[in-house]
């Protein structure tokens, strides 16, 4: 069990480094997302792969699945958008309002009824957004991207439990991250007619980078993930992935000094939003153990 709880938070931890690896490679939002896809998905065929890991499914199935990949393509390309035009810490704040927007929508996409405390902690976190939207003008590209970010992952979220019952996390990871850096292909010619950048190439620095946010962050993570859930319940790997924009602020403090670039009203709404984490994992746990 403790082991479990090790490799639960150290995935949780590498998960918190994607935003400071998105402020240290220097490509745009678009190319970064792609390699990290391209690298990601071969890495998967071949380590799943080997591994027998990757199930047979229905064509149906994958062609879902890579709607559910672009969908998070492009919420990755708003994300690292979001660290590009603002930085880390502002785009991880937006990244806490992913349970608001999965709360409002799920209701709406499965016709069930909304719960209105789900709705009304969700608000705290968007208050929380919203003061850092309106007091600090700096970052107001940065905080829309991030929460157009937290809008689409919602979706993804959604979309992907009807899936988790009959396909495991490794077949779907493999063919949603397939889908991605395959439809992200076909439209970034028009991305990069829209966003052109002379720097198309990674240099071997962004190299190293990029491989530490494919292997490292998102193949070794979610090896850890699941490696965990084995003997933690999903409940507890969940409820501790709502520690992740902590450690990613942290992290951000830590090796580019963000927290001198923030203003009083980032500490405000950054307050606002960890007291909404807090009533939410209390909540959760209290109903868990009644």
């Amino acid at each position: 069990m403790k082991k479990a709880f090790i490799y639960l938070h150290i995935a949780i931890f590498l998960a918190g480094f994607t935003g400071i690896l998105g402020l240290l490679i220097k490509l745009n939002e678009g190319l970064l997302v792609w390699y990290r896809l391209l690298i990601t998905a071969v890495t998967m065929w071949i380590l799943f792969g080997i591994t027998k890991k990757i199930q047979r499914i229905a064509f149906k199935d994958t062609g879902k699945l890579f709607g559910v990949g672009f969908l998070a393509a492009l919420h990755w390309v708003t994300f690292f958008g979001s660290i590009k035009y603002a930085n880390a810490s502002v785009a991880l704040v937006c990244f806490s309002s992913v349970g608001f927007f999965t709360a409002l929508l799920e209701p709406v996409l499965y016709k069930t009824n909304i719960k209105l405390i789900d709705l009304l902690l969700g608000l705290l976190v968007i208050a929380g957004i919203s003061i850092i939207f309106h007091f600090d003008t700096r970052y107001k590209t940065g905080i829309l991207l991030g929460v157009i970010s937290a809008v689409l992952l919602a979706f993804v979220m959604i979309i992907i439990r009807q899936f988790v019952q009959r396909i495991n996390a490794e077949t779907i990871l493999t063919w949603q991250m397939t889908g991605g850096v395959i439809t992200l292909s076909v439209f970034m010619p028009f991305y990069m007619n829209l966003f052109p950048s002379q720097y198309v190439f990674p240099d071997l620095t962004d190299w190293l980078w990029l491989l530490a946010l494919s292997w490292l962050c998102s193949v070794l993570a979610f090896q850890l993930s699941v490696a965990a859930l084995k003997n933690l319940s999903a409940f507890t790997v969940n409820l501790s992935y709502n520690l992740e924009p902590v450690y990613g602020i942290f992290l951000a403090f830590v090796f580019f000094n963000e927290n001198k670039e923030l203003g009083s009203s980032f500490y405000i709404g950054l307050g606002l939003i960890l007291f909404s984490l807090i009533l939410q994992m209390w909540r959760i746990q209290q109903k868990r153990t009644v």
